[in-house]
């Protein structure tokens, strides 16, 4: 039997390294991988692909991505490419004077960086916005920058109190800066209009166009709910794989609802049967655990310091009460449902770890496959946990370098002993933990090839120059790749796919370069060059 679809003359990504040099496809599976004897499966009918000496390997996949959020900003007032306070008040201005029939400014994406302790005032966006409210979630959404108008219409003053969990940040009066943390966020967000289903359908449409592009075939979306305002993708997912126009597979994080308890595991049950349909399934819960270190809410085993350096009283937040997460987390296991942590502290680390841990005690071995995302800062005692318990490390390889980010808001306010626990990629592989690789877009660039480079450089690719973040911590390009390519699958559940192999779905990626043969500092200057999924082309660069 023929196959339909030929790779030849290049290297083959495989689970046994680069020695394949073709690949046979047949309907939606690889039927042949080899080298010259692959060949005789061309028959006349068969499209030949001449990798030229380009690298063929599986797809890539994103284990921890917000695609229809990512989509939705990147049609409103999007502040990702601005570095600077000038650049992303200028870019405000612009968008505002642009679209004067919107009643609200919405969007994101600014650098906390930008602004003298990561957090600008509501004076700044007045001066370019005064006669509308503006909400604008920062890059790592976990807090808003907000102008005096949404301050008003949220009748948020002085006099507000804080929700139990988040903070309004405020000047030395006690009056509201302009910025919103963690659950503070919706007060002012409850009241931005809502996207139409139509929307969202198209914001989820628009970012499977650009993942593919960057070679994606699967994701998990880790946030199917309601949350802050966000909007809630299922319905889009579930339209897209109806109509056949979700090209891509999507496992779906549902919400836990951290105001709730164990009540709500019933619904959760109910929802995953209702929106699992075609490509899309939503058999992961996602627990959020705690916040981020910039704003002093990841939750951490000892307290954060000041700008002197002395220990404060703050240890960050926990969104989940610790004493009642192994309960919830062991009934979710025996559910069959697989466990996905926001877990970025210390704290917030071992709470999911422990949680973990009585789920194994109660239930007993399971495939439920437990992931821990985000991991900036990781106690050395809890580093081998990881393989013991079978839970999965979720890495974000693109924090992991120096930028001001890290340098400025981050490393002075945990100390040198903690800074040097951050993101230990390298320490959980060792350790024989297994590696899955997402982005968290839009809180950071969805580019695989980008997070690869700095899995393995520890530098960012516009910073080359800059030191080497904790370099014991470097993966080497193999073991990057295979955390975008098997490890993302496996925390997935998709086991027929992550490898090029007899048999596995062909979903496959093929770049402009072979980045094996070229230094790894030149990792992030290759591109995809073509994408497939089941054998299907979904995206050719030569065609825009």
């Amino acid at each position: 039997m023929y196959a339909d679809l030929l790779f030849t003359g290049g290297p083959v990504l495989t689970p046994r390294g680069r020695t394949a040099t073709a690949v046979a496809v047949t309907g939606d599976r690889v039927t042949a991988v080899g080298r010259e004897e692959v060949h005789d499966l061309a028959g006349p009918r068969t499209e030949v692909v001449d990798l030229a000496g380009r690298l063929l390997l599986p797809g890539f996949q994103d284990a921890h991505v917000h695609p229809v959020p990512a989509g939705l900003e990147l049609t409103r007032c999007d502040l990702t490419g601005a570095r600077t306070a000038d650049e992303t008040l200028a870019a405000v201005r612009a968008y505002a004077a642009a679209h004067p029939e919107q009643e609200w400014i919405t969007g994101g994406g600014w650098s906390m960086e930008a602004f003298e302790g990561g957090t600008p005032t509501r004076d700044l966006l007045d001066a370019v916005v005064p006669d509308r409210p503006v909400y604008l979630p920062n890059r790592d959404h976990h807090g808003a920058w907000v102008n005096s108008r949404a301050l008003a219409l949220a009748g948020v003053t002085r006099d507000t109190p804080d929700p139990a969990d988040g903070r309004i940040d405020r000047d030395a009066a006690g009056e509201p800066r302009g910025t919103l943390q963690e659950g503070a966020m919706q007060l002012v967000g409850r009241l931005t209009p809502p996207a139409t289903a139509a929307d969202r359908v198209a914001a989820l449409l628009h970012a499977q166009r650009h993942l593919h592009a960057l070679g994606v075939t699967a994701w998990q979306d880790a946030l199917v709910g309601e949350f802050l305002g966000m909007d809630d993708p299922a319905q889009a997912y579930l339209t897209a794989a109806r109509d056949g126009s979700l090209t891509a597979r999507v496992v779906g994080a549902l919400w836990w609802d951290r105001e709730r308890g164990a009540e709500q595991i019933p619904e959760l049950v109910e929802r995953r049967a209702r929106l699992s349909q075609g490509r899309f399934r939503a058999g992961s819960v996602k627990l959020m655990l705690d916040g981020v270190a910039e704003t002093g809410t990841a939750a951490l085993l000892e307290p954060y310091l000041d700008g002197c350096g002395c220990a404060t009283a703050n240890r960050g937040t926990s969104f989940i009460d610790a004493g009642r997460l192994p309960r919830y987390v062991t009934e979710l296991d025996a559910l069959g449902f697989q466990c996905h942590f926001h877990a970025l502290g210390d704290r917030a680390v071992r709470d999911a770890l422990d949680a973990i841990e009585a789920a194994r005690a109660a239930n007993g071995p399971s495939d439920t496959r437990p992931q821990l995302a985000h991991l900036q800062v990781v106690h050395p005692d809890d580093v081998p946990r990881f393989a013991r318990l079978g839970a999965v490390a979720n890495i974000q390889p693109l924090w992991a370098a120096h930028e001001p980010q890290m340098d400025e808001l981050t490393i002075p306010f945990l100390g040198a002993e903690r800074a040097a626990w951050q993101y230990p990629f390298g320490a959980l592989l060792r350790s024989g933990a297994r590696l899955a690789a997402g982005s968290d877009w839009p809180v950071s660039s969805p580019d695989p090839l980008h997070g690869i480079h700095v899995a393995v450089n520890r530098t960012a690719p516009e910073n080359g120059g800059s030191p080497v973040f904790l370099p014991a911590e470097r993966l080497r390009p193999a073991e990057a790749f295979a955390a975008y390519t098997a490890g993302s699958a496996y925390a997935n559940h998709l086991d027929d796919t992550g490898e090029v192999r007899a048999g596995a779905l062909a979903d496959l990626v093929v770049l402009d370069r072979d980045p094996f043969a070229g230094p790894p500092e030149e990792i992030a200057a290759t591109r995809v060059a073509q994408t497939y999924v089941g054998g299907v082309r979904v995206h050719a660069a030569d065609e825009g």
